[in-house]
């Protein structure tokens, strides 16, 4: 059996599973047909030889120099922007993901794209935050955290947030912590093809070679346990909320941090003022970022606020004409549409009304009908634990609201999301709804938006892809943007009267060229000491 299954990247080489529970292949979601070749279901045995290979290099690779390390980020970066033309077509046959312009054009140029920042950070120190108090005689920064990370990759980003490529484990690597990946069984052999290319730039980086190891699958239990394991440093995690509270579960009892990245509605307010403006072109981009992907992203807009009267009457018929007229949208998995279909019914029995779809499309694979739902704000507030339900996939529900006053109330109401948008008007008209709805709706969200839908996320410094519970775990980390996403995996080391010599490089008295530190109450990046 073992001979017919492809190998697992464990120990630093390509090897076949130890203890295989199973099988299984991708499927081409258009067809629902298994496709490619069988990859193992992990068992315990290959979960312990991971930890345990990763455990004996973690010293190692948490003394490797930065440029080594940023070395190795930038060989993988350039290795997959080379094999673009395999990536794609792997991704594209096992995700149904358009190949052109989400794939080739969009995300995988992300993915390589915030490997090269990763590497930027690493060379430059950006992430280790130092501190130093000359009078004191402390100094501290961020370190390695000297255990693996244990990296879950979701369904919905083949590449950008692939479990062996994107930006969890980016951050993991470029605070020199090893990596164990446990791939999405959607989509098995990019992951494999991506493991193949990081597992090449490895080796020629002379870096450890069990920093880099990738098992497909492997069940809940072993999952659960590995995850209490205290030999592990942290947990990234993107995927759903049951997932997520599981793996914290768990993790809690041998202290391990996770960082989960889970559900999330994204409420859109559009206020009144920007609906009287251009009504029928926030119907249209709304509808556009609905089905976008197929509605499979974690900042898809699951609830959109519109006031009553005759323009929000307006809006939700050129709303419901975009719905009632769009083809069924593939969906990644049966699970995918099974858990769909479960959530509208679920929207459904608190009170929602179906305007539109609702229901699995025609055709082979797994399809679903754009759907619609809509709820008046009282309904809303007397169930609102269920109609924040996220739907996962190209759903959304309507909430028709009277006043400004019932807006702010609303917006009082959610739950932790990644993010919140509001819509105004250019005159400046809808300022003093914006104030009204705006602090309660901040104190909610990860990231507030003005005038645009919230499916975009771009990589930078700047961005917070995170938020309040239960959208992550923790609201203080970002899962985008270097550095701040590669604190995650990092540890506050501080140094008291330590002598320079055995100091780290950035914390001993010399200048590193480039890098801010904050010294004796002022960020320099001169010596410490020179004048200032």
């Amino acid at each position: 059996m073992t001979d017919a299954l492809e190998h697992v990247l464990l120990g630093g080489r390509w090897t076949a599973s130890i203890d295989p529970r199973g099988s299984f292949r991708a499927e081409d979601p258009t067809r629902a047909a298994a496709i490619g070749p069988s990859f193992p279901v992990s068992g315990a045995a290959d979960l312990e030889a991971a930890m345990a290979a990763a455990t004996a290099i973690a010293a190692e690779l948490a003394a490797a120099p930065a440029a080594r390390i940023a070395a190795f980020l930038d060989a993988y970066a350039a290795a997959i922007d080379a094999d673009a033309d395999t990536l794609v077509a792997l991704a594209h046959a096992e995700t149904a993901l358009p190949a052109e312009p989400r794939l080739r054009s969009v995300e995988l140029p992300r993915a390589s794209g915030q490997l090269r920042l990763a590497a930027a950070a690493a060379r430059q120190y950006a992430w280790t935050d130092p501190v130093i108090d000359s009078k004191a005689g402390l100094r501290a920064h961020r370190a390695p955290l000297g255990k693996p990370v244990l990296v879950f990759g979701p369904n919905n980003f083949p590449f950008a947030f692939n479990a062996v490529a994107g930006s969890d484990f980016a951050s993991a690597i470029a605070a020199r912590n090893p990596v164990i990946a446990k791939a999405h069984p959607s989509h098995p052999a990019t992951s494999q093809r991506l493991a193949q290319l990081a597992h090449q730039a490895l080796l020629a980086s002379g870096l450890p070679a069990a920093a880099v190891q990738m098992l497909y699958h492997f069940d809940r239990e072993p999952g659960l346990r590995l995850a209490a394991d205290a030999r592990l440093g942290a947990i990234g995690f993107t995927g759903s909320r049951a997932g997520g509270l599981a793996l914290k579960a768990a993790a809690d009892k041998a202290g391990v941090p996770v960082y989960a990245e889970m559900s999330s509605i994204n409420p859109v307010f559009v206020l009144p003022g920007a609906l009287a403006e251009r009504g029928p072109a926030l119907a249209q981009e709304f509808f556009d970022s609905c089905v976008m992907g197929s509605g499979q992203f974690c900042t898809n807009p699951g609830i959109v606020i519109v006031p009553g009267g005759a323009d929000g009457d307006a809006f939700v018929a050129a709303a419901l004409r975009h719905f009632g007229e769009a083809a069924p949208r593939v969906l990644f998995s049966a699970g995918v549409q099974q858990g769909l279909q479960q959530a509208v019914a679920t929207l459904l029995g608190a009170g929602a009304e179906l305007l539109a779809g609702g229901r699995p499309g025609d055709g082979a694979g797994y399809r679903y009908l754009p759907t619609l739902l809509s709820v008046d704000a009282a309904t809303f507030m007397a169930h609102a634990e269920a109609l924040q339900t996220e739907a996962f996939g190209p759903v959304s529900l309507l909430v028709r609201a009277a006043d400004t006053a019932t807006l702010a109330a609303l917006a009082a109401r959610f739950e932790g999301n990644l993010t919140g948008t509001l819509y105004r008007a250019a005159d400046g008209g809808d300022d003093a709804a914006w104030q009204a709805v705006a602090p309660a709706l901040r104190a909610r969200v990860g990231r507030l938006i003005a005038n645009k839908m919230p499916t975009g996320v771009a990589v930078s410094p700047a961005m917070n892809h995170g938020g309040p519970y239960p959208s992550t775990g923790h609201p203080g980390f970002t899962a985008v943007g270097m550095p701040a996403s590669i604190h995650r995996f990092t540890a506050l080391h501080s140094y008291d009267g330590v002598p320079e010599a055995l100091l780290p490089l950035e914390l001993r008295d010399a200048a590193v060229a480039g890098l801010q530190r904050r010294i004796d109450g002022r960020w320099s990046d001169a010596a410490v000491g020179a004048p200032t």
